[in-house]
């Protein structure tokens, strides 16, 4: 069974597990409600054990219409956004003009903060604006209920959990698509690193155990921004349709490289993993040969990091390092044993360079 979820939670998938849509999150409730009924329609009881932050901000229809001007706005210079509104959700958060999920329950303050965004929205782009402040104030009066069993205050329920030291799951995002640390302006709105871990949730660092970075056996991008080992031929066309690399929001074809090791390493000095989880190992099975990047130069310099520039990050020189593919199918391997001799090697190079152990490693479908 293939469920694809953007706002949802993925432990919605195990029964026995609670799920909260935490205050540092945007959403946007009538994809909330959808993606829940395609959960309900494949058969999953989502009754009781998914919840939203009351503190969490209101991605309004409004939003995803000014996401889509704002890329328009930048001409050849556009970030490739999803255009659901996640930028300007969290823009008007920042300037302290947004709508919180507690706001939709008093009528009367939700349509006046509306119409104010509307209003300044409007003052800003004209006639390129069409939207109907009165057509979404009255979804959500349909919404109001139907959403507030799902409501809560977030720092009891964390608080409870820790209590009785239930093992509690943050699910976070790429790196490099984090606001502070990943390829600015190509980013997304938030930070997606452990630091909007500490921000969004209510745990505090001494409720963090372990640091898993989930890291595919080769790298993959959507939407603009620079690449330094992508592939535009054979091999990543290969990667792209072997690996069904196709963005879950946009259904965009992902832009599909070479394992770019010195930005997994980048991304364990900004998270601090204490393991890692390698996916999609079985991609590389029909490969002769498989290149790894292990360095960056640029202009004759060798870097020690990932720049903040991407100028530079674009036109660097990558070092790579060329290993033996094995030519095996690796679907269903349960033991590292299983696999082949250099698929362990390839393996045993990506922990020793990064230094992490690689606890788990995915290869294919259950």
């Amino acid at each position: 069974m293939l469920i694809s979820i953007s706002i949802l939670p993925s432990g919605l998938v195990n029964p026995s597990c609670t799920n909260l849509v935490g205050s540092g999150c945007v959403v946007h409730v009538p994809s909330f409600f959808k993606e829940l009924a395609a959960l309900e329609k494949h058969g999953l009881d989502t009754t009781d054990r998914i919840f939203i932050s009351d503190r969490a901000h209101v991605t309004l229809d409004l939003h995803t219409l000014v996401d889509g001007l704002e890329e328009v706005e930048l001409g050849q210079g556009f970030i490739g956004t999803t255009k659901k509104g996640i930028g300007p959700t969290y823009s008007t958060k920042m300037t302290r003009s947004g709508i919180r999920i507690t706001d939709i329950f008093d009528a009367e303050l939700f349509e006046t903060k509306l119409r104010r965004l509307a209003d300044g929205f409007k003052k800003r782009f004209g006639d390129l604006l069409t939207y109907d402040a009165d057509k979404e104030i009255a979804r959500f009066q349909d919404y109001r209920e139907k959403l507030r069993p799902f409501v809560i205050d977030q720092i009891p329920l964390l608080k409870s959990a820790k209590e009785m030291k239930a093992p509690i799951l943050v699910e976070a995002n790429a790196i490099m698509l984090d606001i502070d640390y990943g390829t600015y302006p190509f980013v997304t709105s938030s930070n997606t690193g452990l630091g909007g871990v500490l921000t969004g949730l209510s745990l505090g660092w001494r409720s963090i155990k372990e640091v898993i970075g989930v890291v595919k056996a080769y790298t993959t991008r959507v939407g603009s921004g620079p690449f330094p080992t992508e592939q535009l031929n054979e091999v990543g066309n290969t990667l792209q349709e072997v690996g069904r690399e196709f963005g879950v929001t946009t259904g965009r074809r992902r832009r599909c490289g070479w394992l770019d090791l010195v930005l997994v390493k980048y991304s364990h000095d900004v998270n601090d993993y204490t393991a890692m989880n390698l996916t999609k190992l079985d991609i590389l099975d029909g490969f002769d040969e498989i290149k790894i990047a292990t360095q960056y130069s640029y202009k004759g310099q060798v870097l020690e990091s990932v720049p903040a520039s991407n100028e530079m990050l674009a036109n660097v020189e990558v070092k790579y390092e060329t290993m033996p593919g094995w030519k095996t199918a690796t679907t269903g391997a349960k033991m590292f044993e299983e696999l082949p001799e250099n698929a362990r090697n390839y393996v045993l190079f990506i922990e020793k360079f990064v230094g992490v152990r690689i606890k788990w490693i995915g290869t294919g479908r259950l």
